[in-house]
Parts: structure tokens; sequence; C-alpha cells
């Protein structure tokens, strides 16, 4: 039997959960405002979340007046998502590489490195397919990920989390088409349990990014490199905020 893709088990693992409880919320709602400044987005507008987690950015994005949709994977965050739904806030569980309403949202968003997970470049096609695909012709797709020359000179590669009464030991490294990082998971100070995951998340620069978007129709309008949309500088950058839009013909 083919061994499961490791994104499957871990985003819906409680550990995972516990690991990451901590995210900034006001970091997400502070970019999602800077992010709608720029855009204009007029309210009621709908508004498609790949690969939404918990739904932080969704519900944001809700609240200023959007018609959001929120898609993940894993069972366990959307789960947790649609404790907050409202009428204008949905959430579904739903694989990227599939196609999601056709010609249907304003605006599809991609954030907090939610790509590069899968093993062949066809996969990873397929995601930014759907994202296309959901699009209207005036439709706008953001997709917020590492930039991979910055995150390549300042790998920490080994540190001890602690939550609660869980330690978590993440060893992370890289090669020269990704980056890994390795959680061994200790509980209650007894022996290292069984429970072992492997990130893996693809080194994909702009360029990769501008190809994979040109193959589905879509051309790079903007490029930002933080949360405040700061310009996208290679060497310096934390982040590599893409803004694109359908190629329009004619």
């Amino acid at each position: 039997m083919a061994k499961q893709a490791w994104y499957r088990d871990w985003f819906n693992s409680p550990y995972y959960h516990l690991l990451y409880q901590h995210r900034d919320e006001s970091e997400a709602e502070n970019f999602i405002a800077t992010l709608m400044g720029h855009l204009h987005l007029p309210k009621g507008s709908f508004v498609l979340d790949v690969a939404c987690g918990k739904g932080r950015h969704s519900v944001a994005l809700a609240e200023m007046g959007h018609e959001v949709t929120g898609i993940d994977l894993s069972a366990a965050s959307i789960a947790e998502a649609r404790l907050q739904e409202h009428s204008h806030l949905h959430f579904y569980q739903h694989d990227m590489r599939s196609s999601f309403r056709i010609n249907y949202y304003d605006l599809v968003l991609n954030c907090f490195t939610s790509f590069g997970y899968f093993k062949t470049r066809r996969e990873h096609d397929n995601a930014i397919r759907t994202m296309a695909l959901s699009l209207k012709p005036q439709g706008q797709l953001v997709i917020d990920f590492l930039n991979v020359s910055v995150a390549a000179k300042q790998l920490e590669k080994t540190q001890v989390i602690v939550r609660d009464e869980v330690q978590f030991h993440v060893t992370k490294w890289q090669d020269e088409h990704h980056f890994y990082k390795q959680i061994q998971i200790t509980e209650n100070g007894k022996h290292q349990l069984r429970h072992l995951h492997t990130e893996r998340v693809a080194k994909f620069s702009l360029g990769d990014f501008n190809e994979m978007l040109g193959d589905q129709g879509l051309q790079i309008n903007a490029v930002f490199g933080d949360y405040q949309l700061s310009p996208y500088q290679l060497h310096t950058s934390p982040r590599m905020v893409i803004l694109a839009g359908k190629r329009q013909v004619g």
C-alpha cells in the first residue's frame, strides 16, 4: 500500500494544532486589512480562502463585509473553522488539487505558505489551476509564500518547543529542491513517542511561480516582500506575496 502523503496525517493530528496554536491572530488581521486597502475590493465581494486552516484569514475577510468561503484538506481544521460559520462565511473540506466553483470568486487567497507540499509538479499545477478556474475574468489571486533566498540563509537547524506537557523536538534541513522540518514528540516526560512527522515545502522561486501561473492563463501584476506590502527584494524580503490576475485577451 502506498504511503499516505505527510500532510494528510500531520495537519489532522492534535499535535499539529497544539504546536501551532499560538500563531499571531493580529498579524493575520493586519495583513488582510493592509491587503484589502491595496486591492480596494468592494464590500460583498466573493472571496475564496484556499488551504484556510482554522479560518483566521477567512474570519477577518467576512468581518469586512465579504462573502467568504474557506476550503482545506484537513477535516480537523475545517471542523474547528465551522464553529465560526454564519450566513456570509462557510467552510468545506476540499483538496485544492480538485476544481471548486468555476468563474465564481472576485478574490482567491492562498496564505501563510500553504503551498508547495505536494510530491510532483503536476499536483502543484493542478492546485494553481483550481485557483485560476475559480476566479471571475477580472478576479485577482494572492499567493503568500516564503522567500526561498532568505529562508535558506536563516534556517534554524534545531529547536525544542514546549506546549503544555508536550515537547516538540524540531530539526530543520534543506536540499536543492525542498525545505524539511522533522518533528519528534515527547509527552509527560516519557521516552520519545512514535509520533514523527516531517514537513516538506518546495523551494519555489518567483520564476517558478511566473511559469506555473502563466501555464494557467494568469500573469503576475505585483510582488511584495512582507505583510506590510513593502517592495519585494530577493535577498532581504521575508515573504513573497504575489498578486496575479487572468490574462486579458485582445
